[in-house]
């Protein structure tokens, strides 16, 4: 089980990836768009560097032909690294580009998946993770868990190393859906990870325990 940090915030990132378990951090442009007209590059080695070599980091090509998702994807790794994940929307032409991509050795995320078809696609190209969006999926009305546990079965059935990486929620429990139905990692905004320990029952329970221990004891800590 895999929990990605969806954002560009550089702040929530060197604040709280010592925090959450989290496995690395993925942006694409709309979330880009959030933080303003950054130093681009320089933003984003300084997120790397946060994150360090053990954790992943996922970065979304601009172009959407198969040439210049090609040329983005070898920039992206010229100013970062060559461990950097390229994130390709499944359309014909990045189809194309992942299959290049992948033969090249290049890591991949297949994303903007809105169906099971995209997604058996993305697999058959041999992308390293899938990103179904789950909340965009559910409010069109389309079954995102049972199309999680499809693309799951077709990974195990045909011993892929891809990955499922669920996207796009807005609630906790769509990010719970989400692992229940097969996801290998989830990758979520840090608000709602923290809005998920931030809940009042959760704060009125701590908020007891230190106050029967002082009516006990009359100290705050431990003896």
């Amino acid at each position: 089980m895999e929990i990605l940090f969806d954002t560009a915030n550089l702040d929530a990132i060197e604040t709280l990836s010592d925090v959450y378990p989290v496995a690395g951090a993925t942006c694409n442009p709309s979330i880009i768009k959030a933080e303003g007209r950054i130093d681009f590059w320089p933003h984003f080695r300084r997120i790397r560097e946060v994150l360090g070599p053990d954790r992943t980091l996922h970065v979304q090509v601009i172009a959407q032909d198969a040439d210049g998702i090609l040329a983005e994807a070898e920039r992206i790794r010229q100013m970062l690294d060559d461990e950097v994940y390229i994130k390709i929307p499944v359309t014909e032409q990045g189809l194309k580009a992942i299959g290049i991509l992948k033969r090249r050795g290049v890591n991949v995320t297949a994303t903007a998946i809105y169906s099971k078809a995209q997604g058996m696609l993305a697999i058959a190209a041999g992308a390293d993770y899938i990103a179904p969006y789950f909340n965009r999926m559910e409010s069109l009305d389309i079954d995102i868990s049972s199309t999680i546990k499809s693309l799951a079965r077709f990974i195990e059935r045909d011993k892929s190393s891809t990955q499922i990486m669920a996207a796009s929620f807005k609630n906790v429990a769509q990010v719970s859906a989400a692992f229940d139905a097969g996801a290998h990692a989830v990758t979520v905004a840090p608000s709602l990870l923290r809005a998920a320990l931030s809940s009042p029952d959760i704060t009125q329970a701590v908020g007891a325990f230190a106050q029967d221990w002082h009516e006990t004891f009359g100290i705050d800590t431990l003896p």
